[in-house]
């Protein structure tokens, strides 16, 4: 394949990145005693810490991300809503653990259980919508598997919607990071709730057991979980300047532990790294000839936003290539890979994109073949 080299110098593109960048060293990251443990940059995914990250382990009422996911998607579809009255099972009630305090036969909102989900880790909240949407928990845990799959949680398992254990109900701490990502980015406006530090029901208050709200208020979310077998856990995130991070920690030994050791790694995240888009989905970065095609030349471009999390104060050493193809013949369907997108930091390789063809160029009329066949013999 003969192709060509376009290079931006980025740094040129969005000169005020770095106007007041401060280039540091990065020391290691933060190690402490817990199962397993990772922080996963937002916008481009890129883990800048981890330990023992996919490694299967119980993960408590963590899994309640997962229920709520499948019940954002239900309330999207309109499968479910808001003002639902969600009737309280025997199972629902009986549900030992954290509870909301709902009573058998009553018939509660079922907003009001997704708070109680939600802030007050409600293992009969969880179980009621569990029903009330997938007809039992045990069907519900089979829509939280299809979910898993689809959002590529390789290391997850779930059979039951509160995370009670079980030996076949697993997760790991990169999975729960991948799932966290998926919340945040699907569900905008349902994970403001996340936020949220108390909610009364039956006149009883209960604070959101996530403590970090209360020390850093650049944390919005996530959820935490304890059972004996699962030690203590927290998904956590917070935005800074524009900089959203993820952290995931498994099997601390204490409340106490989880909370410094989650803030230990956002703050690492922020100090030693920043994140940039550099280029959006369909935005044009080359234009290239075309050979036999209904147009003379196609647009190229990326499918997905393109984001990079790289040291702090290194922007200015990031360099975009462009290996295009210079043999482009009709027919070409739009995304059908032409080139690559090859980021490099420091002259060193950093990240490689598929180059896609923006929109498709069907084989032209007989006439345009005929000529681009001699012109591109001659080329």
């Amino acid at each position: 394949m003969n192709s060509k080299t376009v290079t931006l110098l980025l740094a040129l593109i969005f000169p005020c990145a770095t106007a007041f960048a401060e280039s540091l060293p990065i020391p290691a990251p933060p190690t402490f005693d817990a199962s397993s443990y990772v922080l996963l940059d937002y916008g481009s995914g890129a883990v800048l810490a981890e330990h023992n990250s996919r490694e299967r382990l119980d993960p408590a009422s963590i899994t309640k991300i997962m229920t709520a996911y499948v019940l954002y998607k239900a309330l999207a579809a309109n499968d479910v809503h808001l003002e639902d009255q969600v009737l309280i099972s025997e199972k629902a009630w009986r549900s030992i653990g954290s509870r909301m305090f709902v009573e058998v036969g009553d018939k509660i909102f079922l907003e009001d259980l997704l708070l109680g989900l939600v802030i007050q880790s409600g293992n009969d909240a969880s179980v009621a919508l569990a029903e009330h949407v997938g007809g039992t928990e045990e069907a519900f845990a089979d829509i939280m598997n299809a979910q898993a799959l689809r959002l590529g949680l390789k290391d997850s398992h779930f059979v039951n919607a509160t995370g009670l254990p079980d030996p076949d109900h697993y997760t790991t701490a990169y999975d729960i990071a991948l799932l966290s990502h998926a919340l945040i980015k699907d569900f905008p406006e349902e994970y403001k709730r996340y936020a949220q530090k108390e909610f009364t029901f039956n006149g009883i208050k209960q604070y959101n057991r996530n403590r970090l709200l209360w020390r850093d208020s650049a944390v919005d979310g996530l959820k935490t979980g304890y059972t004996e077998a699962a030690g203590y856990c927290l998904a956590a995130s917070a935005m800074r300047n524009g900089m959203r991070l993820i952290s995931a920690v498994m099997g601390a030994d204490s409340d106490k532990t989880r909370t410094v050791n989650s803030q230990a790694l956002l703050n690492y995240g922020f100090r030693y790294y920043e994140s940039h888009k550099l280029f959006k989905a369909g935005e044009t970065l080359a234009e290239q000839r075309m050979w036999k095609g209904q147009s003379k030349s196609i647009q190229l471009g990326l499918e997905k936003d393109l984001y990079v999390a790289i040291p702090r104060g290194q922007y200015d050493l990031l360099i975009a290539n462009m290996d295009v193809d210079t043999d482009i013949v009709a027919p070409i369907d739009q995304g059908q890979q032409v080139g690559a997108v090859k980021i490099t930091l420091k002259g060193e390789a950093y990240l490689d994109k598929p180059l896609v063809a923006l929109q498709a160029n069907p084989k032209g009329g007989l006439w345009r073949r005929i000529v681009d066949f001699f012109l591109r013999l001659f080329s």
